[in-house]
């Protein structure tokens, strides 16, 4: 289950409300709801939040929490254009496997991506082709 579908599922039962109550103070279908805290919906849209935050007056650790297990709960993941191809494969890799994972994988993963907090390390370098000099630059160049 999706931390967004944990706390929604939380924030749903300290209210003490049943899913059509939510579903109507919020404007939403009750099965739209009931998808979002078993976890097959994604997490939904901004305008949500905003409406959940207002309508059950929310202070700011409970915004948070909703929030934070919104941001984890993104399904998609976008590889930044200029990432050296071994991000591309790790990612290709976990895409291949995530459905398999053993817990101790997954506890070990967290581990790793962790442990760059713990260690000065410049990030993996971003490999580029170089551009072909021009015949200007050459002469430029050879001046220095």
């Amino acid at each position: 289950m999706s931390p967004f579908a944990m706390t929604l599922r939380e924030l749903r039962a300290t209210k003490r409300l049943r899913q059509s109550e939510v579903a109507e103070l919020l404007g939403y279908e009750q099965t739209y709801i009931s998808a979002l805290e078993v976890g097959i919906k994604g997490p939904p849209p901004e305008v949500f939040l905003e409406r959940a935050v207002r309508v059950f007056d929310l202070d700011e650790a409970w915004e948070k929490r909703l929030r934070e297990a919104h941001v984890a709960s993104q399904r998609r993941i976008v590889i930044p254009a200029d990432a050296p191809e071994s991000v591309y494969r790790m990612v290709n890799e976990l895409r291949q496997q995530i459905d398999r994972l053993h817990p101790a994988q997954i506890e070990l993963i967290r581990v790793a991506l962790n442990f760059t907090q713990a260690i000065a390390v410049e990030p993996a370098s971003t490999e580029r082709l170089r551009r072909r000099m021009s015949n200007k630059d050459r002469k430029e160049e050879g001046k220095n």
